[in-house]
C-alpha cells in the first residue's frame, strides 16, 4: 500500500507530506474498528520480542524516534502501526515556531533527510494535556524528549529542562534530555562535561516523585570524538542516569551523492548515510563501558538487517524515523519478524 502512495507523497514538499499522512492517519483512526484493523495489518507479536530495559517492559524493541510526533498528537495511531514505544517531542517550555522554511529536505538518492526544524512545537503544556487525555494510555510506553527554547541562554538552560521535566513527569514513562540537535544555536555546547553533568544531576535530584523515579536518558550527537564519548560514559555513570540514545542527526556531509550541494544546506542529516557512524558510536559506548548501561540505537535503520546491526553492536532497543518515511509502516513488522525468528 505504501509503495503505491509514496510517489505522490514524495511529489509534495516534506512538511506538507508529513501533515497529510499524519492528519490522514488520525482521521482514519477515528473510524470504528480502524485501530484494530491497523494492528492486524502492521502489528506483530511474539514472546521473543519482549524486552525489559531500564525497568520498563516493552512488547517489542522497535520505537518511533523523537521528531515525528513533536506535540503528542498521534501517539495512539503510531502505536497501532506496531511500534513498541513512542517518543514525543522535542518539546520546550514555551511554544516556538522553529526556523524559517524551507527547513526539511529529502535526499532521495541517498535515502536521507536534512532538517533544521529548530524544535518547532506547541509547548510542553499542550503535549502534557494531550497525553493526560489519551484513551488507551496504559498499553503504550511513551518517552518525553525535552529541550530548551531558542531564546534561553545556555547558562539558564537547566531551568527549561526542569520545566519540561516537571510538566511531563506524570504522563510519560521515560525522559530524554536532548542537548545534541544541531538546529538550536549553541545547544551542542551543553554536551560538554560540566554543563551536561549539571543538567543531569539537577534532573536526577528531582527524579523522585511519590517514591518512583522515571528513567532518564541522554541523546547524543554522532559527531562526538572518542574522547568526548569517554566523557559521556563517565557522565552516565557519575549521574546515575538510565542510559543513552545514540544517535541524533549529523552535521557531516561526507559521502553524499551530491556532497557539494548539500554541504551548504544547514541542518542535521539523518537516514542511511548516518547508519555506519551511529553503529560505531553504539559499539564504542557498549564496549568501553563494558555494557554498563542500556543504549537505544537510532540512525539509518531502513531494513531489518540495519536494526540487527544496531542490536548486535550493543543496543537494547532501536528507533526509526527517516527509515519509516522512506520504507513505510511495513518496516516495523519486518524488523520485528527478523528479530523474533532470525
Amino acid at each position: 500500500m505504501y509503495k503505491l502512495v509514496k510517489p505522490f507523497l514524495f511529489s509534495l514538499d516534506p512538511e506538507s507530506a508529513h501533515r497529510l499522512v499524519s492528519g490522514g492517519l488520525r482521521s482514519v483512526s477515528k473510524l470504528w474498528g480502524s485501530k484494530r484493523l491497523l494492528k492486524s495489518i502492521y502489528g506483530y507479536h511474539h514472546p521473543a520480542l519482549e524486552r525489559e530495559v531500564f525497568g520498563l517492559k516493552f512488547k517489542n524493541p522497535v520505537g518511533l524516534a523523537a521528531g515525528f510526533d513533536k506535540n503528542a498528537e498521534y501517539v495512539e495511531e503510531m502505536a497501532a502501526l506496531g511500534f513498541g514505544f513512542i517518543e514525543i517531542g522535542t518539546v520546550t517550555p514555551r511554544p516556538q515556531p522553529g526556523n524559517d522554511k524551507p527547513r526539511l529536505f529529502r535526499l532521495v538518492e541517498d535515502q536521507a533527510l536534512i532538517n533544521r526544524m529548530g524544535f518547532n512545537n506547541q509547548g510542553v503544556d499542550v503535549a502534557a494535556t494531550r497525553l493526560r487525555h489519551l484513551k488507551n494510555r496504559q498499553h503504550i510506553i511513551i518517552g518525553g524528549n525535552i529541550g530548551k527554547n531558542k531564546t534561553t541562554p545556555n547558562e539558564e538552560a537547566v531551568s527549561d529542562y526542569i520545566k519540561c521535566f516537571d510538566a511531563l513527569f506524570d504522563v510519560v514513562d521515560y525522559f530524554v534530555v536532548n542537548v545534541s540537535s544541531p538546529n538550536t544555536p549553541g545547544l551542542r555546547a551543553l554536551q560538554d562535561k560540566e554543563p551536561l553533568t549539571h543538567i543531569l544531576n539537577t534532573l536526577q535530584q528531582r527524579n523522585l516523585k511519590g517514591g518512583v523515579a522515571k528513567p532518564l536518558l541522554l541523546k547524543i550527537a554522532p559527531d562526538l570524538t572518542d574522547l568526548q564519548l569517554d566523557d559521556i560514559i563517565t557522565i552516565v555513570q557519575d549521574t546515575g542516569i538510565a542510559g543513552v540514545i545514540a544517535t541524533n542527526t549529523t552535521i557531516d556531509r561526507h559521502g553524499l551523492r551530491d556532497e557539494q550541494r548539500w554541504r551548504a544546506e544547514m541542518g542535521g542529516l539523518s537516514g542511511l548515510p548516518l547508519a555506519r557512524r551511529a553503529t560505531e558510536v553504539i559499539r564504542y559506548l557498549a564496549t568501553k563501558s563494558n555494557h554498563a548501561f542500556p543504549i537505544v540505537g537510532v540512525g539509518g535503520i531502513h531494513s531489518p538487517q540495519d536494526a540487527l546491526e544496531k542490536l548486535e553492536a550493543g543496543a537494547s532497543l532501536v528507533q526509526l524515523y527517516t527509515g519509516f518515511i522512506y520504507e513505510g509502516p511495513g518496516l516495523i513488522k519486518r524488523i520485528c519478524k527478523k528479530i523474533a525468528h532470525g
